[in-house]
């Protein structure tokens, strides 16, 4: 059960959720058609040196293995390949636009500041709790980053903006800010005040992007303990539900930055996946679309809403 002040490591809690995240990356980079190459993933899991993210990371739920038909078609691995293009794209549009400041919030064991291309002069400041961190530099101790890449060790419940400014982080510079598979993982008012800080530290043309999982995705209990029992066959013992707070108790974030006047555009994960030649199964597709894919964007003065 979550508490306002808990803490974690890679291994429990919300930081075993990068696990199941970094093995799924892992299991798609190496498919003969992957939409996305991330070859740090299979290493961050490997890292750990658990049987059960590994079975994940060969694919274990992947579908082939799932004996309950309703679970075959299980959304979650989907929808993290579609949100994972969506965003390696919108940081591609973002350095076309010429943005070189990036915040990745709950960086977890996100690799893309030594994946993704990036333009000379970028920084890449990463946000999470100091054991997160610890790990990721530890396993990923010789390799390089593509860009100028700055931890940021401190829980998002407490005044990271200061430790960001300590950083050289720059507000008055545009800023590509991404808050993946975060808002769930916090109570309401700790969401409203996170976007509260993003709005204050974006310069015009800054932006926004984020994932997540409305409230119509909410599981029976029944459901939930088959689900529970499936990954349990494959080693993994993690009660996802009990992590999230619920959607009832917050605002919808598109809403809220319109309200702020921002842009906001978003991206249908299925629609994503089709249209890159993946198939959808049918039985997925319901929860993939209860899934927020959105960019939200400060205009600049001479953008019109």
């Amino acid at each position: 059960m979550r508490t306002d002040d808990d803490s974690w490591d890679i291994t429990e809690s919300v930081g075993a959720t990068a696990l199941g995240v970094a093995a799924i990356r892992a299991y798609e980079s190496s498919r003969d058609d992957a939409l996305f190459h991330d070859p740090y993933a299979a290493k961050l899991v490997s890292a750990v040196g658990n049987d059960g993210w590994n079975t994940l990371m060969a694919g274990a739920l992947s579908g082939r293995d799932i004996d309950d038909p309703d679970l075959r078609g299980w959304s979650m691995g989907s929808v993290l390949i579609a949100r994972t293009v969506y965003i390696d794209e919108y940081f591609a549009v973002a350095a076309r636009a010429g943005i070189q400041q990036i915040v990745i919030l709950a960086a977890g064991l996100d690799a893309r500041a030594y994946r993704l291309e990036w333009p000379s002069g970028t920084r890449i400041f990463e946000l999470d709790q100091p054991k997160v961190l610890a790990f990721k530099a530890r396993a990923l101790a010789d390799d390089q980053p593509a860009a100028d890449r700055r931890e940021v060790a401190i829980d998002l419940r407490h005044d990271w903006p200061k430790a960001l400014l300590d950083k050289g982080f720059e507000p008055d510079q545009p800023t590509a800010w991404l808050a993946e598979g975060l808002l769930r993982y916090l109570p309401g008012h700790a969401q409203d005040a996170l976007l509260e800080h993003v709005l204050e530290l974006s310069a015009p043309g800054s932006r926004l992007a984020l994932n997540l999982g409305t409230g119509h995705r909410e599981l029976s209990d029944e459901h939930r303990e088959r689900r529970s029992q499936v990954m349990a066959k494959a080693g993994i013992h993690i009660d996802l539900e009990n992590l999230f707070y619920p959607w009832e108790d917050r605002q919808d974030p598109r809403d809220w930055f319109a309200m702020h006047q921002w842009l906001v555009t978003e991206g249908d994960p299925v629609t994503l996946l089709e249209d890159r030649g993946r198939t959808v199964p049918e039985t997925a597709k319901a929860g993939m679309s209860a899934h927020i894919l959105m960019t939200a964007t400060k205009p600049r003065g001479d953008d019109t809403l």
